[in-house]
């Protein structure tokens, strides 16, 4: 058995995922080995593989609240203050416009669905992250009911991906500098817990700049150069992928990250010279596979062609307020491809600072989307045709979305406040039907003109896309509160 474990690791309840006890050759719980775990959840999969569909879904949270008007909905036929402050951009659909930062996007519309009359009742931030990203099945983002739509996923497909191994419930996300942006990764964790499904179904929680060590910098060409802003000298380190997973040495034995990896390095080349992973059963050897590599590469987009990194790549463009990083969203996206490919379900994307009330601890409209939407229209423009080359348009769902939209008059000092009865919903791919605006806003931008979309039917599009919901509701094992909760909204009908 090989235990590579360090002295410091986290007991709090609340804080140790059920991944930080994986070990190669045994968990510690109760006896389970890995490989134990991995039959099991192999063997439950196949037992419901007859409505699981061969799709993932990638869920860029634009956590804050993004404007739908300076997204996907400009309204420049409005009067002043209200229509968008940085201009529209046309589309590649005829009469449609995005926002004047989505140049990408918008010649790729043809790519998207764009729902202009998204809404929900829920206008404080911790509340409306809950509420959203359960799907709505917490109804005002507090107490305990509900679950999110990522751990809703896991329970239904299993929380492994049966070859690989991978996790299918997986947050991305980073260690930030600003303390805004800290403080919206922590309601988006709260917003993703698996709530009454129990801990098992929560996220795998990374952060890709842990990809990117120095030496990872070095061979992409560099240290980062932003465009904006301070990058703050110092910033926390990242928890990592290898702390998930407890892949740590004692301290006194290692002066850095790089002789863990090599020491795993040269007992996986060891294994492999000396034929041992041939006997071995099978789920021990994907158990192997799991820790010293297999599934853990899906997560290091270096692995990509050079051309393809610098197409995602948007750590030119410094984002924060009082602190400043570069933005890794564009290396997010990538992983999230790379991880979708490996087998994970669902993956949620985490995108911080849409909170744009142009105060002591935010950007105005300009300049936070200057920053924050110009890493999403190159993240996602690079994303969108990195899937089609690879012929995954129709298997990879993207919805785009954040906890509720901005008010339609801007403030005083250009920046927009709080608004639940419009919000930024888009889709992408998943076998949906694309290249269409589904619903409109009033003229005022303030309220849908056409029947609202809810939470609720968001989230049953979702599930549609992963499920097929009809042979779901005769599948044994799946408590019928929760086939409740999937059917509480039927699917959009437009994209269906």
């Amino acid at each position: 058995m090989l235990t590579l474990v360090s002295g410091g690791g986290q007991t709090t309840c609340d804080r140790v995922w059920r991944r930080d006890f994986l070990r190669v050759g045994t968990l510690g719980l109760a006896g389970w080995s890995l490989s134990n775990l991995l039959s099991l959840r192999s063997s439950a999969h196949a037992a419901k593989a007859n409505f699981v569909r061969d799709k993932s879904v990638v869920l860029l949270y634009l956590s804050g609240g993004a404007s739908h008007i300076e997204t996907f909905d400009p309204k420049m036929t409005a009067p002043a203050g209200i229509r968008s402050l940085t201009g529209e951009t046309p589309t590649s659909i005829s009469g449609v416009t995005f926002g004047g930062t989505f140049p990408g996007l918008a010649a790729r519309a043809d790519k998207l669905a764009v729902v202009r009359s998204f809404q929900h009742p829920v206008g404080d931030h911790d509340a409306a992250h809950v509420h959203v990203l359960s799907g709505g099945t917490n109804p005002t983002g507090t107490g305990n009911s509900g679950f999110a739509m990522s751990a809703c996923a896991a329970r239904l497909r299993g929380t492994n991906h049966p070859e690989t191994g991978l996790p299918t419930n997986i947050f991305l996300g980073e260690t930030e500098v600003d303390g805004q942006y800290r403080n919206e990764r922590e309601r988006a964790l709260r917003g993703s817990a698996p709530g009454l499904l129990g801990p098992a179904y929560g996220p795998l929680v990374h952060h890709t700049s842990e990809t990117m060590s120095n030496d990872a910098a070095s061979h992409a060409g560099g240290s980062p150069k932003p465009r904006r802003g301070a990058v703050s000298a110092n910033p926390p380190k990242p928890d990592s992928l290898a702390a998930n997973m407890r892949l740590n040495l004692p301290a006194g034995r290692l002066h850095d990250r790089r002789a863990l990896l090599a020491q795993l390095d040269r007992l996986n080349r060891g294994i492999d010279a000396s034929g041992k992973m041939d006997g071995m059963d099978k789920f021990d050897a994907q158990a192997m596979h799991l820790l010293m590599g297999g599934a853990a590469d899906a997560f290091d987009f270096r692995k990509e062609p050079q051309a393809l990194i610098a197409r995602y790549d948007t750590s030119d463009i410094a984002i924060g307020h009082k602190a400043f990083r570069p933005s890794t969203l564009g290396h997010q996206m990538l992983v999230a491809r790379r991880l979708c490919e490996a087998g994970c379900g669902f993956v949620t994307v985490h995108s911080a600072g849409w909170d744009m009330h142009a105060d002591g601890n935010n950007p105005g409209i300009v300049r936070g989307m200057e920053m924050l939407g110009r890493s999403v229209d190159r993240a996602v423009s690079a994303f969108l045709d990195d899937v089609a080359d690879r012929g995954l348009s129709e298997k990879i769902l993207l919805v785009i979305t954040g906890d509720f939209g901005r008010t339609p008059k801007a403030n005083a000092r250009g920046g927009r406040d709080h608004w639940s009865k419009l919000g930024t919903l888009a889709f992408a791919g998943g076998g949906l039907k694309m290249g269409q605006v589904v619903g409109q806003s009033a003229r005022g931008a303030d309220v849908p003109a056409t029947a609202p979309i809810s939470t609720a039917q968001m989230m049953a599009t979702i599930m549609h896309a992963l499920f097929d919901v009809s042979q779901l509701r005769l599948a044994a094992g799946v408590p019928r509160a929760l086939m409740q909760e999937i059917e509480r909204g039927e699917p959009i009908a437009e994209l269906i």
